[in-house]
């Protein structure tokens, strides 16, 4: 049964995908139905693996694709904190996207590329080894690509020729610097690193290189992050996909997998790779900051909110301590839940309102209440505002950052919070304390709507709250580090 795990865990997003492409667009039901079915049977096969791999099992499973070479889906403590965000924002963006899209058409391509983007992200997280994460890896691009275009007018296929420009070329980099060190050590399983050490310095100095270009296109580090603004052409729930859990996130987890499981720290700081990489996070950091602080459009504050967020991710873990590492992990979790929290309610506002810029928000707060506060919520936790989620991610940095002898990195985090400010207190202002138009929208809308940005909102807020708590992200990724990364 053990090994069957890992196997079912991605069926119940293959199976989904399989099936709905081969819906008619009036199947509303059966599609619905097939979705939100999956991603429930998701949750319930993750809930029974949290208690066991907690225990010290790590289940997995071997494929066979061609002699020699398997698919190998394992579940470690690490795969299972992604794949966790990955089910439960799924099963809610689920519904959020069939209230959203209603009766619109080409419904069932839609939702057969949604829920085969989750399969691929479930397939990454889960990867046993460099081969599985990259076969699954470039089925997130292939699956992603119909979702940014859905729309089929200009803006939308002009964006998805930006993401293929940017993706391709990363692939390549990923798949040279995959051959080149497998050319010299043989497979490479994360179970069991291979031993680097007496390597060429050079030679792997310039394999990470071509990791980090070929992760970091879909992590949005400067300067390969110009896909994502573009993305925004995208609809509401493919946005909140794409920046919450999917491929933002691939990026992020790859370079974690790379430092952790393949490199190993010891190696990253004895070959002086941990600096620079923590240095291209912080210019990320900040100038994704500043470019959100020059966006008049919501979608589009948020999508350089994004590129500025996730680099938090990749800094903790190039800082090489343990608290920095936690901090890294967790924000992986409590960015996701409060990215996709504000794009939920940017998509409500779109649908609900008509509004995409920022000064159409004036009093919002009085005529879309539930939505305008979900919003505020998602906006106080980016700034890093007690007791958000936010807040705890930020301070197990900067005591990481001290740890790690890296003190530099409390201007970095410092600077970063006032831009976060900056850019999203005026929005919040705009919404409470200025007066609606005489003709605004009255009304939050469908509950299927506002429901998954309630959720996602509290969650938001718990997770900071109850962070000391078992098995809360902050938890897990302590015993995440605890188990697999400290001798």
């Amino acid at each position: 049964m053990s090994a069957a795990l890992p196997v079912l865990i991605l069926m119940t997003s293959l199976v989904p995908a399989a099936l709905t492409f081969f819906l008619p667009q009036a199947a509303h039901g059966w599609r619905g139905g097939l979705n939100l079915g999956g991603a429930v049977l998701k949750l319930g096969l993750i809930v029974f693996l949290l208690a066991e791999v907690a225990a010290g099992a790590v289940p997995e499973a071997r494929l066979p694709l061609a002699p020699g070479l398997y698919l190998e889906l394992r579940v470690d403590a690490l795969a299972l904190l992604f794949v966790t965000l990955s089910a439960v924002l799924w099963f809610l963006t689920t519904l959020y996207a069939i209230a959203y899209f209603g009766t619109k058409a080409e419904l069932s391509r839609f939702f057969g590329f949604f829920s085969l983007c989750v399969a691929a992200t479930t397939g990454i997280a889960l990867s046993g080894t460099l081969i599985t994460f990259f076969i699954f890896y470039e089925l997130l691009t292939l699956s992603t690509w119909p979702l940014v275009v859905h729309k089929q007018d200009d803006k939308s296929l002009r964006a998805g020729r930006s993401y293929l420009f940017y993706s391709l070329p990363g692939s390549a980099a990923l798949l040279v610097a995959i051959i080149w060190l497998e050319s010299l050590v043989g497979p490479v399983a994360f179970a069991d690193p291979p031993a680097l050490g007496a390597l060429d310095a050079g030679a792997l100095t310039a394999i990470f290189v071509l990791f980090i270009a070929g992760l970091g296109v879909k992590a949005a580090l400067v300067p390969l992050h110009g896909w994502l603004p573009a993305a925004m052409a995208a609809p509401a729930p493919v946005s909140a996909l794409l920046h919450a859990v999917a491929v933002v996130k691939a990026g992020a987890f790859g370079i974690v997998r790379v430092i952790h499981d393949v490199y190993g720290i010891a190696l990253v700081t004895g070959l002086g790779l941990g600096v620079p990489l923590a240095a291209l996070a912080s210019v990320t950091i900040i100038w994704g900051s500043i470019r959100a602080l020059q966006q008049h459009e919501i979608k589009k504050r948020l999508a350089f909110s994004t590129v500025s967020q996730v680099s938090y991710i990749i800094l903790g873990t190039a800082l090489a301590g343990p608290f920095a590492a936690i901090g890294g992990l967790v924000h992986l979790v409590h960015q996701g839940l409060m990215k996709i929290t504000l794009f939920f309610a940017a998509g409500i506002y779109q649908e609900r309102a008509g509004i995409d810029r920022i000064d159409e928000l004036d009093g919002m707060g009085a005529r879309m209440p539930w939505t305008s506060l979900c919003f505020s919520l998602g906006a106080m936790g980016m700034i890093g505002l007690p007791p958000m989620a936010g807040f705890v991610s930020k301070v197990h940095l900067g005591i990481g950052a001290v740890q790690s002898d890296a003190a530099w990195v409390i201007a970095v985090l410092a600077g970063s919070t006032l831009l976060n400010a900056a850019y999203f207190l005026p929005l919040l202002y705009r919404m409470w304390f200025l007066s609606p138009a005489a003709d605004a929208v009255r009304g939050d809308g469908a509950a299927a709507l506002v429901v998954p940005a309630v959720a996602t909102a509290a969650a938001a807020l718990g997770v900071g709250v109850f962070a000391g708590a078992g098995l809360s992200p902050l938890s897990w990724s302590e015993l995440i580090i605890e188990r697999e990364y400290l001798p």
